[in-house]
């Protein structure tokens, strides 16, 4: 089998003209590599008759050093002073003023398969920009870490669009970065003049492991691709006041309160016989984040089978088992997040407040999937035609 290239890759070894003779602006983080290991700011500036005139950061910065929620700065990278402007903080866009003189933006960016991973979003609104300023945009491909097979979670409603879910798609929505900048572009008119360079040799049964790539951890609290199956769930604490295990070695797959019995919990969830997964009582102390410096018991979430795990019902469950354990304790989280000062994160990240409200009249979770079935078959016709892979 031959061996599978990023869309970076693929731009150097087949597509070099593409860029030729433009000035350009790049969309990049840390993760935007060959299979090398060579940056793609270093890949782009070095192509012949290329001019790499802009950087723009998403969240957590060109180089991925800020943490979640922390506003990116604008700053000069590099030998060269490169321009970094960033798209995280006072601005999500790009202004007209940035995109002035480029005939190119090019987005290269690893995203992890879930809704609220922001640099989706990021990618759409410059997209949206790019459109009302004339400049072409030109997105290189990446894997989708959890593949393009599985689809899982509610759609979420448009009235609770925030920038962990701009637009409705499933908590994981099983396509790649080039594949939903087609999707949106056309479904949601974003205007761009958009080419796509796609990945060679990736199929859509493909988790990461076996694409062969190495592994950069595309966020602080993304490292490794373990942590990005359980994400599309594990995501979910955050709208809570439980540790989702920031702070730790293993985030979003530790969880736990320091008013939460570890054994009681891991127990009351392999009592529901979720598939693909066990449950280990665990202790832990987050270094940094909710809880900081305080003994947590709860869980880690050990996958046993990728195939049948479902991460956000996984996590919905380990959500009512907390609540159920401590519910004088349990508390949802408060606003400030993401930008939105009114709505409960917990409701931003689901998409609405249904699920929400659900849980807190006890609504069985097997009912809460079936509500949702109908919706994700809608979107599995819907996104077939942005399809890129077999």
């Amino acid at each position: 089998m031959a061996p599978v290239l990023a869309g970076l890759d693929v731009l150097r070894r087949r597509f070099p003209a593409l860029l030729r003779g433009r000035r350009v602006g790049l969309l990049c983080h840390q993760a935007s590599v060959t299979r090398g290991l060579e940056c793609a700011a270093d890949v782009i500036g070095g192509l012949r008759g290329v001019r790499l005139r802009a950087l723009f950061a998403p969240e957590h910065g060109v180089t991925g050093a800020a943490q979640d929620h922390a506003p990116v700065g604008a700053e000069r990278l590099g030998p060269r002073g490169i321009a970094v402007h960033s798209l995280y903080g006072r601005r999500l866009a790009p202004e007209p003023r940035m995109l002035a003189g480029l005939d190119a933006l090019v987005v290269d960016l690893q995203d992890v398969g879930a809704r609220y991973y922001t640099f989706v979003w990021t990618m759409a609104l410059a997209m949206r920009a790019c459109g009302e300023a004339g400049v072409p945009v030109i997105v290189l491909d990446r894997p989708n870490p959890l593949g393009g097979e599985r689809l899982e979670g509610n759609l979420p409603d448009p009235r609770f669009a925030s920038f962990v879910g701009l637009y409705p798609l499933p908590a994981r929505h099983g396509m790649t970065i080039a594949e939903l900048a087609a999707y949106l572009n056309e479904t949601h008119a974003l205007g761009c003049d958009l080419t796509v360079v796609p990945m060679q040799g990736w199929r859509r049964a493909m988790l990461w492991e076996a694409t062969g790539l190495p592994w950069v951890m595309p966020s602080p609290n993304m490292p490794t691709p373990a942590t990005a199956c359980v994400y599309p769930g594990g995501c979910l604490i955050e709208g809570t006041n439980l540790s989702e295990g920031r702070g730790t070695t293993r985030p979003f797959e530790l969880a736990g309160a320091p008013f939460l019995d570890g054994a009681r919990l891991a127990l009351a969830l392999a009592r529901r016989g979720l598939p693909g997964v066990g449950f280990r009582a665990a202790a832990f102390e987050p270094a940094f984040h909710k809880w900081r410096g305080r003994r947590c018991g709860g869980v880690q979430v050990h996958i046993t089978d990728p195939e049948r795990f479902r991460p956000f019902a996984t996590y919905l469950a380990l959500i009512v088992e907390a609540r159920r354990q401590a519910p004088r304790r349990f508390r949802w989280r408060q606003p400030p997040y993401e930008f939105e000062r009114r709505r409960l994160p917990f409701d931003l990240l689901c998409g609405g407040d249904g699920i929400r409200r659900a849980i807190e009249r006890g609504v069985p979770l097997r009912r809460l999937e079936a509500s949702w079935r109908q919706d994700l078959a809608r979107f599995a016709r819907a996104r077939r035609p942005y399809l890129l892979y077999p």
